[in-house]
C-alpha cells in the first residue's frame, strides 16, 4: 500500500559557519507532506526556505535532521532520493546557446534515458514550446526559457518537484502561465513543493502553508484552517468577512520582526 506521506521532516537542524562564528539557519524543523499535494513554505527573506529546499534535493547537508522521501532515508539512500526528485530554482538553468529540443536532449542523455524522444516531444507541445524547440535558447522570452527549464526537470517523470520561488523575475503574464503549469501537474497526480514570496500565490495554488520564522515552523494548515485560526481570535477585527493569507503571514511573521527591530 502506497502511504499518503512522501515527504517527512523531523527535527531538521542546519548552522552555518561564518568567520569561525556558528550561525543555526534551521533550529528544528519539522513537518509532513502528503502525496499529490501542493505545499508551500512561506518565510521572509533569510528564513531558510531555499535551505530546506537545497537539503531536500541533497544538495547541502543538515547538521542534523531525520528526513524520509518517497520512503527513502536522505541521509543512507541519497541516490534514490535523486531518481524521485526534480528541482526548479530561482532562475532558469538553460544552456542559452542550444536549441530547447537541444537542451531537454542533454538532459535525457546525461540523465541515461532510453526511448526519450517521444518524452521530449510530449513536454514541448505540454509547455507550448514546440514551434520555438529548434531555435537557440538566448531568444527566448523569460517565459519561455522558465518553461524550457521546468521540461528538462520533468523529463524523468519525477513523483516531488521542487519549485523554488519559480516567479521570480517573469512578468505577469508569464506568471500566470506558470500558476496554470503547477495545476497541471498537480493534476497529473505530482507532488508539489513550492516557496514563495508572493502570498497571493500561495493562496492560489497550495493546499497546505507552513510559515518558516526564527528557524521553526511557527504556523502551518490548509488556506482556509489558517484565515479561519486568525478570525476566531477575539483580539482581531476585519472588515472583510475573512482575512487574507497575507494578515496570516504578517500575524505571525512581520508583526514579530517589527518587535525584534
Amino acid at each position: 500500500m502506497v502511504s499518503d506521506t512522501i515527504i517527512e521532516v523531523k527535527d531538521l537542524h542546519k548552522s552555518f559557519e561564518i568567520k569561525r562564528k556558528s550561525f543555526e539557519v534551521l533550529k528544528g524543523v519539522t513537518f509532513v507532506v502528503k502525496r499529490g499535494q501542493v505545499f508551500s513554505l512561506l518565510g521572509s527573506n533569510g528564513a531558510g526556505k531555499t535551505t530546506i529546499v537545497r537539503i531536500l534535493a541533497t544538495l547541502t547537508m543538515p547538521t542534523k535532521c531525520e528526513i524520509k522521501i518517497c520512503g527513502y532515508d536522505l541521509l543512507k539512500q541519497p541516490n534514490k532520493v535523486r531518481e524521485v526528485i526534480s528541482l526548479t530554482g530561482q532562475y532558469a538553468a538553460v544552456d542559452e546557446m542550444l536549441t530547447g529540443h537541444e537542451n531537454l536532449k542533454l538532459v535525457a542523455e546525461f540523465r541515461h534515458l532510453k526511448n526519450y524522444k517521444q518524452r521530449i516531444d510530449d513536454l514541448l507541445e505540454l509547455f507550448e514550446l514546440t514551434q520555438s524547440a529548434d531555435k537557440l535558447v538566448k531568444t527566448y522570452s523569460g517565459g519561455m526559457k522558465r518553461k524550457t527549464d521546468i521540461a528538462m526537470s520533468l523529463l524523468c517523470n519525477p513523483e516531488i518537484i521542487f519549485f523554488d520561488e519559480p516567479t521570480t523575475g517573469l512578468d505577469p503574464q508569464s506568471r500566470l502561465k506558470l500558476w496554470d503549469m503547477i495545476k497541471t501537474l498537480k493534476n497529473q497526480g505530482k507532488t508539489i513543493f513550492l516557496t514563495t514570496q508572493y502570498l497571493e500565490e500561495a493562496e492560489a495554488l497550495a493546499d497546505y502553508v507552513a510559515v518558516l520564522d526564527g528557524g521553526i515552523i511557527v504556523k502551518e494548515g490548509t488556506i482556509n484552517e489558517l484565515k479561519k485560526s486568525l478570525k476566531d481570535l477575539e483580539t482581531v477585527e476585519y472588515e472583510k468577512e475573512m482575512p487574507t493569507l497575507q494578515d496570516v503571514f504578517l500575524s505571525v511573521v512581520a508583526k514579530k520582526g517589527g518587535e525584534k527591530k
